[in-house]
């Protein structure tokens, strides 16, 4: 039965009422076993994607007589890729380990805009090798303006990796709570009014950072397949024999397969986590562990690693490639994977060695 308005002692007043529970603390973050584990394998890549990298500049600048316009394109993807390896490495690395932010303010903004300037360089200088590749295929006669090309395309390329990062200047900056403890981060809590304006700007950052150069490396590769597949069909008719298909096109056509599947091996399954998070949050929370997370990131970042290992057997001549592998201490790995791509010393010659 409900209560006398004038029952006092069954209803109370409001003043009597028990204060409301105070809201759960929030969840700060931890030094894991699982983000030791992505520390020690981020600090292992940053040192071999720097050793690779630095070995590409290297053997690029000893041969000042013959400076070809993919050694340009080569220079730029190695620089590139040590961005990855002396910024978002070492940067993912320490702040695992001190797990909130200890670098000020300045140092938050400046990091952030570094840390998407280096990933999306990496993106578009493959998108403007790719670029290269169908243009040296579809249109062979333009060989003698594709340097020139290719640093318009650089230059663009640089240009939208900085002003594309320049809105993390504003976004990200240094939060301080106090409860449960004082704990300090560099986030872009509080940047956005609503959720969707932050979801539309990670989706902006995705398109632009994965999405766009992937459909463009596919739809150049794809020409690229399509024309050496009528040459090839050409030639057979024409003279019977499988071996008349141009050298540069044969080693376009492996190249061009090994790119796309470590682009998209590499990053797919890193940004399709990232989808997830940006879109339900809580649903990856409990679906997915952190530990898979951070293989998923790491696996991410070994793309700057093998970009080097890639171009250098495609595109570094024969001598010099040598010379790159035994200072990394990589001839095995050179020699078995040269074994499995041919099975003559000739063939080797004519996969491996640019013109």
């Amino acid at each position: 039965c409900p209560a006398h308005p004038n029952d006092h002692t069954s209803l109370g007043s409001a003043e009597d009422l028990p204060p409301p529970p105070p809201p759960p603390p929030p969840h700060l973050p931890r030094f894991t076993a699982a983000a030791q584990v992505r520390v020690t394998l981020t600090l292992l890549l940053c040192a071999l994607s720097a050793c690779c990298n630095l070995a590409v500049l290297y053997s690029a600048s000893r041969n000042h007589r013959k400076r070809s316009h993919v050694r340009l394109l080569i220079t730029n993807l190695a620089v590139a890729d040590l961005l990855v390896a002396f910024v978002v490495m070492p940067l993912d690395a320490v702040w695992n380990i001190t797990v909130q932010w200890l670098a000020g303010d300045l140092a938050c903004r400046t990091l952030m805009f570094l840390k998407l300037v280096a990933m999306y360089s990496c993106a578009f200088v493959t998108v403007v090798i790719s670029l290269d590749r169908q243009a040296a295929v579809l249109n062979p006669l333009s060989i003698n303006k594709a340097r020139k090309r290719n640093k318009v395309l650089l230059t663009v390329a640089w240009t939208m990796s900085v002003v594309l990062s320049i809105p993390q200047v504003f976004v990200f900056h240094v939060v301080v709570i106090d409860s449960p403890k004082r704990f300090i981060q560099c986030t872009t809590y509080g940047s956005f009014s609503s959720r969707w304006q932050e979801t539309l700007y990670n989706m902006l950052t995705f398109t632009f950072l994965f999405l766009l150069p992937l459909f463009i490396m596919i739809s150049c590769y794809s020409r690229i397949l399509f024309e050496i597949s009528k040459k090839m069909t050409e030639d057979m008719q024409l003279r019977r024999s499988k071996n008349n298909i141009p050298r540069a096109r044969m080693r376009t056509l492996k190249m061009t397969v090994v790119i796309v599947l470590s682009f998209m091996v590499c990053w797919t399954p890193y940004y399709m986590l990232g989808l997830w998070y940006w879109f339900c949050p809580a649903g990856l929370e409990e679906t997915v562990s952190q530990s898979l997370s951070h293989i998923l990131f790491i696996f991410g970042l070994l793309n700057a690693c093998l970009d080097p290992i890639i171009y250098g057997l495609f595109t570094i001549p024969l001598c010099m490639r040598h010379m790159y592998f035994v200072n990394l201490g990589l001839t095995d790995i050179l020699t078995h994977i040269k074994c499995i791509s041919s099975g003559s010393s000739k063939m080797s010659r004519d996969l491996f060695c640019v013109q």
